[in-house]
């Protein structure tokens, strides 16, 4: 349930709207979440962040409690929305994911795709990396890897699972640059004295929440929560909250 620091004001009674019924029955919304979507607090071992804020508002509101369903990839997160092992899910939207879901909410923030290089490189264009012979770490199945794949011509992805393994690559000289969302690259950047992000964006990530085939009604009732949650403040001030640098909400 919310943690002691949501505002209530966004909380409403449990919910007797059809559309949600089965959730109510169930007294819980399982989600779908793979990292960087959430963090664990070191001393409690709590989920935390701007999507766990949010879905635990959503929770409340429902009247059910809260259950993370922790996946390391999207693609398996995809896979436990669609064989019934969570009830929602969160993904950026890109145009080949469309066809994997039943349909996705209005986005509810924004973050910017592009590239961090480590101590000692001498590049300062995206397009300097473009080149044969350049190496990119990504992490599988993201959107910021999709949305690069379609402005490489030259230089090659790497693949890693998470972007613990993506940071690695960078870290230990296996890459010549990591590519992922801003928030991530400028919290990892920390973790290695001399790295630098780029100033240059090379497209966007706009978060939405996803339901299985078949789920329009819930669709619905999700899509007005992130709509209410934009208007009242709620989304703004769970991104204040997570403390992170590059995050912005969608109008």
């Amino acid at each position: 349930m919310p943690s002691a620091d949501m505002p209530s004001a966004d909380i409403a009674p449990p919910s007797r709207d059809p559309r949600v019924a089965d959730l109510v029955r169930a007294g819980r919304i399982r989600v779908g979440l793979f990292p960087p979507q959430y963090a664990r607090d070191a001393a409690t071992g709590a989920a935390t962040g701007v999507y766990v804020d949010l879905l635990q508002a959503l929770a409340a509101r429902i009247g059910v409690e809260m259950v993370l369903v922790e996946k390391p990839t999207p693609a398996e997160t995809v896979d436990a929305l669609n064989a019934g092992d969570c009830d929602l899910a969160s993904l950026g939207f890109d145009p080949v994911r469309a066809p994997l879901v039943g349909g996705f909410s209005p986005p509810f923030m924004r973050l910017e795709y592009t590239l961090m290089l480590p101590p000692g490189s001498p590049v300062h264009r995206i397009a300097d990396l473009d080149r044969p012979g350049v190496r990119i770490a990504v992490v599988r199945d993201h959107a910021s890897t999709l949305a690069l794949g379609r402005i490489l011509r030259h230089a090659e992805q790497v693949g890693a699972d998470t972007p613990d393994d993506a940071f690695a690559l960078l870290r230990d000289r296996q890459v010549d640059a990591w590519a992922s969302v801003v928030p991530v690259l400028l919290d990892y950047r920390g973790r290695l004295p001399g790295a630098r992000v780029l100033d240059e964006r090379y497209g966007e990530n706009q978060p939405a929440f996803v339901v299985a085939m078949g789920q329009e009604a819930r669709l619905a009732y999700v899509s007005e929560f992130i709509e209410h949650a934009k208007a009242s403040g709620l989304v703004r001030q769970a991104i204040e909250r997570a403390g992170l640098t590059g995050l912005e909400v969608v109008p």
